[in-house]
């Protein structure tokens, strides 16, 4: 074990340095952030990974996005960031995420679900829209509870897409659903992106009922083209306005999910063939000597059975067709006589006439005498 010693020569210099060690103590003990980040903790509701930002508050089994107070606005951040592509660019992730909230009546921007490269916290400012003031590089899923002319809102209850702007590229109208946002309900959501289709679903239904088959929103989207292999963080930020609104979003469950799906590979027809190839040079070569000579093969072999098949064919034509063919006669030459068939016969009456010679009259007519 090293041993360290001070000499009376070197004392002064460490005290000299003494302030700076100090200082460098007290910076690493302070958090890296001066923010409000405040960590959920006994919820067993939301990731441990959670934490919460401007006037969001944990109520035990439930987060408060905002107060009961105009221009209040929170963020609820998921801080493990995560990567919907790897750098090689090769097997890009899907997510999936449910949330449970409740919006009360009133004016207000309603809740967002905002997905955003870089460090998200500390670029919530708290202002504008959903507390996102300024920001231009993210993914937003909007439930919206105002009509705000100045981001084409078709109306104060529909769920809308945002990408990179507060203005909705697609809206979906909750009153189809029998569905009011702001109602105090519990209200249930599914948002789901498949990376191979490029395709982005939100569902919604009132909290208790089944998960709706189509999605009030669809919409397609390369996320992978806008944010490659950066790091993205995902958070509901939600506002009330700056008006004199008292309304009060909040958040009961949220689950956010990766889904990497691997490249499916095909198979050759035969195992052998692929593990031959890993034998070298030869194994191919050997491989592409044999593929004409197969293909030769199998040409002769469908000639032939070809031929075989043709040959019955006409056989069996041949012995039905003589079957039925009858030749007349008076066609027929003179030295083949036409024998009578069975139905011919005729039947005459035939005389047999007797004979007797002349001595054996005179005999008759001696005896007579």
């Amino acid at each position: 074990m090293a041993k360290f010693t001070i000499s009376s020569c070197s004392f002064p210099f460490i005290l000299l340095l003494f302030p700076f060690y100090s200082l460098t103590l007290t910076l690493i003990a302070k958090p890296i952030s001066s923010s409000s980040l405040k960590p959920i903790t006994n919820n067993p509701n939301f990731d441990s990974e959670i934490a919460l930002l401007g006037d969001a508050a944990d109520g035990g089994s439930y987060v408060n996005l905002t107060r009961a107070s105009a221009s209040s606005s929170g963020l609820v951040l998921r801080r493990k960031a995560f990567k919907l592509v790897e750098a090689n660019l090769s097997n890009p992730a899907s997510f999936s995420s449910e949330l449970v909230f409740s919006i009360t009546p009133g004016n207000g921007d309603g809740i967002m679900v905002v997905f955003a490269a870089g460090d998200l916290g500390s670029r919530f400012s708290g202002k504008g829209l959903f507390g996102l003031d300024g920001e231009k590089r993210f993914l937003g899923i909007e439930f919206d509870t105002e009509m705000n002319h100045n981001v084409n809102d078709v109306n104060a209850n529909h769920v809308g897409v945002n990408v990179g702007s507060f203005v909705s590229v697609t809206v979906g109208n909750v009153s189809d659903l029998g569905l009011v946002l702001n109602s105090g309900e519990k209200m249930k959501s599914w948002i789901d992106y498949d990376a191979s289709s490029k395709r982005l679903e939100i569902r919604l239904s009132k909290m208790g009922e089944p998960r709706p088959y189509n999605p009030i929103v669809a919409y397609g989207v390369d996320l992978m083209a806008m944010w490659k292999d950066k790091d993205v963080n995902v958070g509901i930020s939600s506002s009330n306005g700056n008006g004199s609104s008292s309304q009060i979003s909040s958040v009961y469950f949220w689950s956010f999910r990766l889904r990497n799906v691997p490249r499916m590979h095909s198979l050759p027809v035969n195992p052998r063939d692929y593990l031959d190839d890993k034998h070298g040079e030869g194994s191919r070569l050997h491989k592409r000597m044999a593929c004409p000579l197969s293909i030769l093969a199998g040409i002769i072999f469908m000639t032939g059975c070809g031929a075989l098949v043709s040959f019955v064919v006409l056989f069996l034509w041949a012995i039905v067709a003589n079957r039925h063919t009858v030749f007349p006669p008076e066609v027929l030459p003179a030295e083949f006589p036409v024998k009578p068939s069975p139905t011919d016969f005729r039947y005459e009456k035939i005389s047999v006439v007797v004979e007797e010679d002349a001595d054996a009259e005179a005999e008759a007519d001696g005896v007579k005498k």
